[in-house]
């Protein structure tokens, strides 16, 4: 047979269906009703709340909550050294253009607007800006700005970590970044994963340094100090409202609604708003607000946004009872505008009049002819537009998480080797282990074929309830009344890319083994639907980043549930009438080898587990500041690095005997 035609064969068996199951329903299906249960458990907690007292615990359960999900905070005893680095007179006011230092080293640049003739202390309000590049100076921030100090208020707008003058992969030379905005919050936000951190703890530990920043200001009445933002800075202000209680008003945009309304819009959340665990938790949006109570809030909405309507209606709705038991339930409200997902005119127009009557104790006096913008670069806080490469010693957001990895291998050192290991293996079961609901694998026949000499048998098989696995047998036809050996393979694209493995297959079972080459969940013929043919799944923010965001909210992760998927191929393999149960081992390739090589930790009944090609360390990955982003959440496991990493896991199979470097080394040279 010609190459060309047997490569077309592997080709047409990967791209089979499976008859009788809509598996590619499936994932979707799963994920949803598991957040749904989720979110009855935080619905039950809260409707179980009677009283004050009962409120207070439920508020400080969030507090400590959200906290635990980002992965702490840093430090905050360092001193902020502010500088006013130049004054812009405006409108009625004038702007301060402030650096401080939330951290050491770190710097925050931000314009503080005072009103003309502010004589004493007077409310305050935080702005956190959404994902606009130019951020605080951008026209659409400095218009809430306007409104904010027009009504009277003092306002501070901060440019958050990779945007405004903090892009952290800004090039001096050159005067470009790569990367700014979503896509550094990304590609940093992912590399803290492994490290059990968020990108949200660094955000959130900004504004609250900000907060102690305008505590100091003679202007501000450090009792009076509101939050606003929308969309991600919708995001920052609910990580605040929820964590800071010296915020006495709050007005989150863009960003409140609940899991079950966000679920229904099939979108993927930004790397600031992944707090692993926070569902597992039995948290929700409602709880953002609720742990406001009894302090004003307002929630703006917008009718033509992304986030449902019905979402922060909902919000509302349920909430309004815990402010109703303050005798504040008129503290609590929505302002709906018909617009698109911004931080519109009409919104800030709302925002300060709210926050005059609560900050100030009046009405605003508001007039669009009064909103007189300043030119950006006037609005800069240093002399080149970034702190990267002006100020000496400036870190990065990559610069703190390369601190947090280097503490996170300090600390793993502190065990002995054997107390190490053993921390590993109980956390990695864990992981894998406690979110998982048993069932009988009630395997089956779904079709077969013959390719060069090969049969093929298509068997399905249920991992979890509600989850099917897939994987094609292969074995010559020679050996199709005899007990063979098994090598489970799992690879990136599963049966999806049978023809770039077809030398390994064939070599395999050339070798006197079974080749068994699995599609774990939401791979291959379990590739959930996609919207459309030319969808890439696997991009950033794709179908499949979606489920693996909600797999992590829910306290799991995607290559969690795949290494399951792997042990339970394993058991399939050892009942299979045609396999021996004596000798199944684990082949990886690409990055999907992870899944076989934790797979063979966790069980002892793998002889042994080849790798080609895998990742070699999750330090490595992180120390790396630009890579593929690519299915990069696929093989990630929150707070992994605080227990072993990937040269750890080599060394103990190797130990045990069980890491091999190919099963037919001489015939798959080229394997993967």
């Amino acid at each position: 047979m010609a190459e060309a035609e047997q490569m077309n064969l592997y080709e047409k068996l990967g791209q089979s269906g499976i008859a009788n199951f809509d598996v590619k329903s499936q994932l979707p299906r799963w994920v949803y009703e598991a957040a749904m249960r989720a979110a009855a458990k935080g619905e039950e907690a809260r409707a179980a709340i009677r009283d004050i007292e009962g409120l207070k615990r439920r508020q400080q359960y969030i507090r400590e909550g959200i906290e635990r999900c980002i992965g702490g905070l840093p430090e905050s005893a360092s001193p902020l050294r502010p500088k006013i680095t130049g004054t812009v007179a405006g409108n009625g006011f004038r702007v301060e253009k402030v650096i401080f230092e939330p951290r050491p080293c770190v710097y925050a640049t931000a314009n503080l607007y005072i009103p003309d003739g502010t004589d004493g202390p007077r409310g305050a309000v935080l702005l956190l800006c959404g994902h606009r590049e130019q951020a605080k100076h951008c026209d659409e921030y400095q218009t809430v700005c306007h409104y904010l100090v027009h009504a009277g208020l003092v306002v501070m707008a901060l440019d958050p970590v990779g945007q405004g003058e903090r892009f952290g992969y800004y090039d001096p030379a050159t005067r470009q970044a790569p990367m700014t905005s979503v896509t550094e919050h990304e590609n940093v936000g992912r590399q803290c994963i492994p490290l059990g951190d968020s990108l949200a703890r660094y955000m959130l530990h900004d504004a609250l340094r900000a907060i102690d920043y305008l505590q100091t200001r003679p202007e501000v009445d450090p009792q009076r100090i509101g939050v606003t933002g929308h969309s991600g800075g919708g995001t920052q202000t609910a990580l605040l409202m929820m964590y800071d209680r010296r915020i006495a008003a709050a007005a989150p945009g863009g960003f409140i609604m609940n899991r079950p309304y966000f679920l229904l819009t099939g979108k993927a959340q930004d790397a600031e708003q992944k707090w692993p665990g926070f569902s597992a938790l039995g948290l929700d949006h409602e709880d953002i607000v609720l742990a406001m109570a009894p302090r004003p809030v307002r929630i703006l909405a917008t009718t033509f946004d992304s986030v449902p309507i019905e979402a922060p209606r909902h919000n509302v709705a349920v909430n309004r009872r815990f402010w109703e038991m303050h005798g504040r339930g008129g503290d609590l409200d929505i302002f709906e505008e018909e617009n698109v997902h911004r931080f519109s005119p009409g919104l800030a127009r709302a925002a300060a009049e709210f926050f005059a009557r609560h900050l100030l104790g009046r009405a605003a006096e508001l007039a669009d002819a009064d909103i007189r913008l300043i030119p950006a670069e006037q609005l800069w806080c240093t002399r080149s537009g970034q702190v990267m490469g002006e100020l000496e010693g400036a870190k990065s957001t990559h610069d703190e998480t390369l601190e947090r990895l280097a503490a996170c291998e300090k600390a793993r050192q502190s065990y002995p080797e054997a107390e190490r290991k053993r921390r590993a293996l109980e956390w990695l079961s864990a992981r894998v282990f406690a979110p998982r609901q048993g069932c009988e694998l009630n395997p089956r026949l779904a079709g077969g074929g013959e390719v060069n000499g090969l049969w093929v048998i298509r068997t399905v098989w249920w991992s979890q309830p509600g989850l099917l696995n897939h994987g094609l047998q292969f074995f010559p036809a020679s050996a199709a009344q005899r007990k063979l050996p098994v090598t489970i393979a799992v690879w990136d694209g599963g049966t999806s890319r049978l023809a770039e493995h077809a030398e390994w297959i064939e070599a395999t079972c050339a070798s006197g083994r079974m080749a068994l080459v699995l599609n774990p969940t939401g791979i291959g013929a379990l590739l959930p639907h996609l919207n459309s043919p030319t969808e890439k799944p696997f991009k950033r923010f794709g179908v499949m980043d979606r489920h693996t965001d909600e797999l992590m909210w829910l306290g799991d992760s995607m290559a969690a549930l795949r290494t399951f998927d792997v042990l339970r191929a394993v058991e399939l393999a050892a009942g299979l009438k045609n396999a021996d149960p004596s000798d199944i081992r684990l082949y990886g390739s690409g990055r999907y080898a992870i899944y076989a090589g934790l797979a063979g930790l966790l069980d002892a009944r793998v002889r042994g587990v080849r790798m080609d090609r895998p990742i070699s360390s999750l330090a490595d990955w992180i120390r790396e500041p630009y890579y593929d982003e690519t299915d990069s959440l696929s093989f990630l496991i929150p707070a992994m690095l605080r227990y072993f990493d990937l040269p750890d896991m080599d060394r103990w199979l190797a130990e045990e005997g069980r890491l091999s470097a190919s099963d037919n080394e001489a015939a798959c040279p080229s394997a993967g």
